[in-house]
Formats: structure tokens, sequence, C-alpha cells
């Protein structure tokens, strides 16, 4: 109890933090479930705008792996393919898997997204991620009631 006031004191407040030295896994590029080499090997330093400091070198793409991109995604929609296969309340339950996912990392993800844009943590965290956590379980719910009809906004 707070002593002037005769009320119990404030719960702490359990505000994300963070993370220190916040390792980078992942520096290739990622096409059709698979990390590549850039085709040229070349690399790009990344910064974070708001110091200027050196995040990391990461693999530089160019012609080469915007065409296995853009192929990977067409043969991804083609009849036939194991997405199209895929019943629509699987392909939610993936959305949702997604979703679970940036969840449970919801603070390393936020640690990088704000060294990499500049911005606040605590606006990655809140916003940037909340929002995107929110809208793959938007879509993951409307995946299997699409029922061939435009509906008006």
């Amino acid at each position: 109890m707070s002593a002037d006031q005769g009320s119990p004191a404030p719960a702490p407040c359990n505000v994300p933090v963070p993370v220190p030295e916040v390792e980078i896994k992942h520096t290739k590029i990622f096409i059709n479930n698979e990390w590549h080499s850039s085709s040229s090997g070349k690399k790009f330093a990344t910064c974070n705008p708001a110091t200027g400091e050196k995040i990391c070198d990461v693999e530089e793409g160019d012609k080469v792996e915007v065409d296995k991109a853009v192929k990977a995604a067409r043969d991804a929609f083609q009849i036939g393919s194991p997405w199209r296969r895929m019943d629509a309340s699987e392909r939610g339950k993936l959305l949702n898997k997604l979703a679970d996912l940036m969840e449970r990392d919801r603070v390393i993800l936020s640690t990088i997204e704000s060294i990499d844009s500049g911005k606040l943590f605590l606006h990655a965290y809140f916003v940037d991620l909340d929002g995107s956590i929110k809208t793959l379980r938007y879509y993951a719910g409307w995946a299997d009631k699409i029922q061939g009809r435009t509906i008006p906004v």
C-alpha cells in the first residue's frame, strides 16, 4: 500500500524491451522456401538509419534472382500445384500458424524491424507487428469462406 494514500501500489508494467545484441541469422535470398546465395556473389551492407551503424551484410539479388522468384510464384499458382490442391481451410491454418510464430517471436521481430527501419521499438512492437499478426488472422478466417461473390465495402 502506498503510505500517503492508503491504496495498493500499482502493479509493475510489463513493457517489452528490445533484444540486446540481436543475432541476424538469415542474410541470404529466400525463394521457393529455400535460402539462396546471390548468383553474382554480391552483398551489400544494411544499416540502421537512426544511427548509421552497420547491421549486417546481405546477399544482393539481381535479375537472375527476380526471375527465379517470379517463376516460383507462378508455378505455385498453376493448376495442380500443391498450393492450388490444398484445401482452403488448410491455407487458413497456415496463415494462423505464421501469426502464431510471429506472436512467439514478436520481441525479436520488433527488435529487427526497429534497427532496420530506424523506428522506435515500441512502435514496431505495438503497431507494426500487431497489425501484421491481426491481418494474417483476418485473412486466415476468410480462407475457407470465399463463396464466389464480391462483398461490397
